[in-house]
């Protein structure tokens, strides 16, 4: 599998920096900040993961979706 056949961001400052407002403001967990921050710079609207609370808007743009829920 080649890297080229996905899309990769970088993690930032400023990347780091809105992830620590985002663990404030919904009390994430670093981790999940990060990847949170990551996927509202790279303007995702979903985002699978099984780890947060399903069914959260975050920010008023991205929403946390379970898979694994009905």
């Amino acid at each position: 599998m080649m890297i080229d056949n996905f899309h990769t961001t970088i993690v930032d400052g400023e990347t780091v920096l809105f992830a620590s407002s985002l663990r404030e403001k919904y009390k994430f967990s670093y981790w999940d900040s990060l990847i949170v921050s990551s996927a509202l710079k790279n303007n995702c609207k979903i985002l699978y993961t099984e780890d947060m609370h399903h069914g959260l808007i975050v920010d008023g743009v991205l929403e946390i979706v379970n898979p694994f829920k009905e």
